[in-house]
């Protein structure tokens, strides 16, 4: 699936956004060391923005930036052949950000998302205006006869593309090798409140006032 297929799969920007404050709240529970987590949401990332994150582990990463303007995301696969570092100087795949509007420009060189001389570290890009009614991808160059990126766009992004609860449950039961508990992911996917009973079915050792900050951090509802 090329970026231009993800971008026709995915739901709107509140929908991209609950799913990604779901996932770092499932990851927080499933995973109490930050560092060690796959999913991430911060709702206080900038004065004016919000930020969801991926991280695999391995070099390969998303960021989603939520604001007044809409959605920006990008992401990196460092096995991909439109990879920055295919060329010396390394450089952007011709067509990433050519069309990127001028309201999200700024993000294509955050030094957040790019490495120690700012190259900005992305092979997929795409974004929505908040009056948009679907997603944009830049007009990318083709790869060469040949060369293949294997669905690089979608293996970034297909937890957050798919939107079921299962397919969180597949992914941390491969990941943390445990079994995970359908009806409580299913629980966090619905952005109820926590309970003491889907903390404990997802993860014994985790104490419900623990994660408070976490919470916190990534804007999950509470109830007193």
């Amino acid at each position: 699936m090329s970026v231009h297929e993800v971008v026709r799969e995915l739901p709107g920007i509140a929908m991209v956004r609950d799913r990604s404050r779901a996932l770092a709240m499932l990851d927080a529970i499933m995973s109490p060391e930050w560092e060690s987590r796959f999913y991430s949401f911060n709702c206080r990332w900038s004065p004016s923005e919000e930020m969801a994150s991926m991280r695999d582990g391995c070099g390969n990463e998303y960021s989603i930036i939520f604001s007044s303007a809409g959605a920006f995301a990008r992401g990196f696969d460092h096995e991909s052949p439109m990879s920055p570092y295919r060329t010396d100087p390394p450089a952007p795949w011709p067509g990433l950000f050519e069309t990127v509007p001028e309201v999200f420009r700024a993000l294509i060189t955050e030094p957040a998302f790019s490495d120690e001389i700012g190259t900005p570290m992305a092979t997929v890009c795409f974004w929505r205006e908040r009056g948009d009614v679907e997603w944009k991808s830049g007009a990318i160059q083709s790869l060469p006869t040949g060369i293949n990126d294997d669905g690089s766009a979608e293996l970034l992004f297909d937890v957050l593309l798919d939107g079921r609860p299962e397919a969180y449950q597949q992914f941390a039961q491969e990941h943390y090798e445990v079994a995970v508990d359908l009806e409580a992911v299913r629980w966090v996917y619905a952005l109820r409140p926590l309970t003491r009973s889907v903390v404990s079915a997802l993860s014994p050792e985790v104490d419900l006032a623990g994660l408070e900050e976490g919470r916190v951090e990534i804007g999950y509802p509470f109830r007193a």
